[in-house]
């Protein structure tokens, strides 16, 4: 379950950055790229799941990060990084339906396989403090 959750997820990221990069609609985003991905349907919606929540709680979602990661202006965090920091943030704080260690664990995955040298230790030091928010 794990290796093919971590491939929704991976699959929610690009579709997040191409959203946030290029303002193209989700829903157009996600299609393509489930079409290239093989995922199983319950995974399938799993990703649209994610990338529906965080962009309806961008807002909020960025508030928190910009609480957590003070010495980094929202728009000067890469992309990446901020991708990612945005859909573990909704899967601890808005969504809750993973325990709040998995979450941290996907994103510092995510952040190590697609982020650059540092993106792991910024990420999982923001969404530490995060954590702290959650008592789970």
């Amino acid at each position: 379950m794990q290796g093919r959750r971590r491939k929704a997820r991976e699959l929610a990221l690009k579709a997040l950055y191409e959203v946030d990069a290029t303002g193209h609609e989700s829903e157009d985003v996600i299609i393509r790229l489930l079409a290239e991905e093989n995922l199983s349907e319950e995974n399938a919606n799993f990703a649209r799941k994610l990338v529906a929540g965080v962009l309806q709680n961008r807002d909020q979602i960025n508030e928190n990060i910009k609480k957590y990661a003070p010495s980094w202006p929202l728009e000067q965090i890469s992309l990446v990084d901020r991708n990612i920091l945005r859909l573990a943030i909704f899967e601890i704080l808005i969504d809750n339906s993973v325990p709040v260690r998995v979450a941290i664990n996907e994103a510092v995955e995510l952040a190590k396989t697609f982020g650059s040298d540092n993106s792991s230790k910024f990420v999982n030091g923001v969404l530490g403090s995060i954590s702290a928010l959650v008592s789970r």
